[in-house]
């Protein structure tokens, strides 16, 4: 246990991914171009759903929703890069904060719509027929009010178990952003109980959401595997592998952070690196070149676009 007679933390420091000057100027760079093409290709995304009405079906309505999330989620962390650059990498107890009530829950409902997504998916392959009866819009208006909400609650617990310890010693976060785990190393007393707890909301949120997706698609591959048709095996397998990727490369990442023993802190920020930057990128990317409806709809917008740019001439 380590008890300390210092005053309570009102600040922290956050030393980035590297001391090096040049090395923090190029990842200030890199981190401004994902983060650029982040909002353009989840704006985009959401964009398009909007805007053709073929797109009006639950699996997009979820996607439109998980895009957002990608956008809030990214926005929180990135502009924050922006702090490695200056002498004086500070930020308030206040700030961190909200940067990390905010990182959960934007998180955390990433979590739950990504769970939300596979179960219509394996209604849409495995309960064909059922389909519109069972996804009605009030159904899945219901999911995306549940995901929203459990991830709020979650991360409340989370927060609230992280920022109700006392930090009275140093106030070095070995991070480049607020991060429960890089936050616990820094309390000056005992952390199993917070511990425990966050790992509890771990099960919760990544753990019980992992199987969800992993018995959905065990059932729609023996449903796939099935099909007399290969051409709707092979619009099966492109609709699911998008989602699959995206749900992999999300709670994988999440999974080594906060529900496995601790590892250095270089490899915990090279994870933290992966699904709060690099994941809200890829996720519009790899929906929009992997799914044809979306390719279709992008490619009648820009053959319009200059059409109604003409408008104005």
């Amino acid at each position: 246990m380590r008890q300390t007679n210092q005053t309570q933390v009102t600040e922290f420091l956050l030393p980035g991914l590297s001391d090096d000057q040049h090395t923090q100027q190029l990842l200030f760079i890199l981190f401004l171009g994902v983060y650029l093409v982040t909002v353009l290709g989840n704006l985009l995304l959401m964009f398009l759903i909007q805007v053709d009405s073929q797109l009006h079906t639950p699996i997009y309505f979820f996607l439109c929703n998980l895009s957002l999330a990608d956008l809030c989620f990214s926005t929180n962390i990135v502009p924050q890069a922006r702090a490695l650059l200056s002498r004086k990498k500070v930020i308030s107890f206040t700030r961190c904060a909200a940067q990390l009530l905010l990182f959960l829950i934007f998180g955390c409902t990433q979590c739950a719509h990504l769970a939300v997504m596979s179960y219509d998916r394996y209604v849409a392959i495995c309960n064909t027929w059922h389909y519109p009866s069972i996804m009605t819009w009030r159904v899945y208006v219901q999911l995306a009010v549940g995901s929203r909400t459990s991830g709020i609650l979650v991360s409340v617990v989370d927060s609230t178990f992280t920022l109700r310890l006392p930090y009275r010693g140093s106030n070095n976060i070995a991070h480049f952003f607020c991060e429960v785990p890089a936050l616990l190393i820094l309390a000056s007393t005992d952390t199993r109980t917070s511990e425990m707890a966050i790992f509890f909301m771990g099960i919760v949120i990544l753990l019980i959401p992992v199987s969800l997706i992993l018995v959905s698609y065990g059932h729609i591959i023996v449903t796939v595997v099935r099909m007399k048709s290969a051409a709707g095996r092979l619009k099966a397998f492109s609709t699911c592998g998008s989602h699959l990727m995206v749900a992999i490369f999300f709670y994988g990442s999440a999974i080594v952070t906060y529900m496995t023993p601790k590892a250095s802190k270089e490899q915990e920020k090279l994870v933290s690196v992966f699904y709060a930057v690099v994941t809200p990128m890829l996720n519009p990317l790899i929906y929009s070149l992997r799914n044809k409806d979306v390719k279709g709809t992008l490619k009648v917008a820009t053959r319009n676009f200059p059409c109604r740019l003409g408008i104005f001439h």
